[in-house]
């Protein structure tokens, strides 16, 4: 039978998050998993005039090709692939991998060749062209979730499908409380952290390119961070899951890096290059339907009351204070009081106290106005 919120997803993502217009190309990169949204994606392509084609996606299968893969073969490949890049209007990403760990023993070394060579197609695709993102509802993603898989697959489509316009306009005067801030302050167990974020933008993100989204972000000025932040949620890393990660910070960089158990391996990610001891992001999350850590970025980043505060790269030309670096880290703390509790102050004015807004131009952003 037909989950209705399917089509109701399909429809969101072709009309809300990409924009599609009649006689737009619309590429949907896909695993086989995901057929019954990819059968309703190229069903209301169709109702809405535009042209539809699809990209399977399989991750034995990538594995085995990415084991021996050369610099040839990456560059023809990018090659091929460039012209169609080029013409396509819209890309939709559905992640359904039924193993995260599938490419583990790919070496390092040729993962991040592919991925400096593949740079020049996701730059078209992130700066040029409409885009969204996905993950489709696998034993997998139900496993980290601690949840059935039937269970999973409710909370996935409900949280995939909730008014992200509506949220979209609620995140307007946040924007605005953001842009016009100075000093930030994060309180919480094991957390007193000070920051600047003058003159930086601030960004909704409301579904366009994420789904699940619910997060606005900035990013602090480089050298204006001091204290210390303690992160209450795993925090996984090219394999490796982190927890209490806690970070120390003096004129903008980490000066002391600690974790339960893999401090090296978590030190080595901050010696990665000069950037990746600097913060390029600082985000609040607000969607009301996801509460609790699942190990899945896509997910934690959005939780009701949380924030993310990323050692590495800033995302350039949106919310931009000029650190560069290969490492983009999105480590997350939560400020319900399940999790301990915790403050955030704009310009020594409390904003958001365990994870519920108190100003009143805020409160719309509170998941009971949210739902």
């Amino acid at each position: 039978m037909r989950d209705p919120r399917l089509e109701k997803l399909a429809k969101s993502l072709l009309e809300y998050s990409t924009k599609v217009k009649e006689g737009n190309h619309v590429l949907i990169k896909a695993h086989l998993i995901s057929k019954p949204l990819i059968k309703e994606l190229i069903k209301h392509c169709y109702k809405l005039g535009a042209y539809p084609y699809v990209d399977l996606l399989d991750d034995e299968i990538a594995r085995d090709l990415l084991m021996n893969n050369s610099l040839e073969r990456s560059e023809k490949l990018v090659e091929w692939e460039l012209p169609k890049t080029k013409e396509i209007d819209a890309f939709i990403s559905i992640f359904g991998e039924e193993n995260d760990s599938e490419k583990t023993d790919v070496s390092t070394d040729i993962k991040k060749m592919t991925a400096k060579i593949r740079r020049k197609l996701s730059d078209i695709i992130i700066k040029e062209k409409k885009w969204v993102l996905l993950n489709y509802p696998t034993s997998s993603l139900a496993q980290k979730a601690g949840m059935s898989s039937e269970a999973f697959e409710d909370f996935l489509l409900d949280v995939c499908t909730v008014d992200y316009a509506k949220m979209a306009k609620a995140m307007e005067n946040l924007k605005a409380y953001m842009e016009k801030t100075d000093k930030v302050r994060i309180v919480s167990p094991g957390t007193d952290l000070t920051f600047s974020i003058k003159g930086i933008n601030a960004i909704p993100c409301a579904g366009e390119n994420n789904v699940p989204d619910g997060e606005v972000f900035t990013a602090p000025v480089k050298e204006s961070v001091n204290g210390t932040i303690t992160y209450n949620t795993p925090s996984p890393y090219q394999g490796t899951v982190y927890n209490h990660v806690k970070l120390t910070f003096k004129d903008g960089k980490i000066i002391e890096a600690t974790a339960d158990g893999h401090i090296d391996s978590l030190n080595e990610i901050f010696n990665t290059d000069d950037g990746a001891r600097y913060v390029g992001e600082f985000a609040i999350g607000v969607n009301p339907l996801i509460k609790d850590p699942m190990g899945d970025i896509l997910f934690d980043e959005k939780i009701d009351g949380s924030l993310h505060f990323t050692p590495g790269a800033c995302y350039e030309g949106e919310a931009d204070n000029g650190n560069q670096s290969a490492v983009h880290w999105d480590l997350v703390l939560i400020q319900r009081p399940e999790y301990g509790g915790g403050e955030i102050y704009f310009d020594d004015m409390l904003i958001r106290k365990d994870g519920e807004f108190v100003i009143p131009e805020l409160e719309c952003l509170n998941p009971e106005n949210l739902k």
